[in-house]
């Protein structure tokens, strides 16, 4: 059976946190393994967005409201860390002698970080289901 979260606009959703979570899994890991002394705010970070990409992945193809929940609050999660830190590496960016992946936006992942955690939060604020005995909002 497939997600409601997965379907629709959610395919190209699952199929981007896909790509982000083997990418920043695999960055992540060999810049911590080799590479940790010479940047390590920025490698940590960079895991931490790993590990968020693959929860919201997980969750997507998980599906249900639970999973919902849980990718809604992770997807405004990223969207603040991809802000906060995009805005910090221009405030200080000596604080980052390499990048992250959410270095100034996600600009060398083309944007995509600032922008496919907007996307998550309005597909899956679309999906919410109706409370029980609650009739839907009808489209004004």
């Amino acid at each position: 059976m497939r997600s409601e979260l997965s379907s629709g606009p959610g395919r190209l959703l699952v199929t981007l946190y896909g790509v982000f979570a083997v990418g920043a899994t695999s960055r992540a890991i060999y810049q911590l393994s080799t590479q940790y002394d010479e940047a390590p705010l920025a490698y940590v970070l960079s895991a931490v967005a790993a590990a968020i990409y693959v929860v919201i992945l997980i969750a997507f193809v998980r599906g249900g409201e639970r999973a919902r929940k849980l990718a809604l609050a992770l997807c405004a999660v990223e969207l603040a860390g991809v802000l906060g830190i995009g805005t910090w590496t221009l405030v200080e960016p000596s604080a980052f002698p390499d990048q992250t992946v959410w270095s100034d936006y996600g600009i060398g992942y083309l944007f995509l970080p600032v922008i496919v955690p907007v996307i998550g939060l309005w597909w899956l604020s679309r999906q919410r289901k109706p409370e029980p005995g609650r009739e839907p909002a009808s489209p004004a």
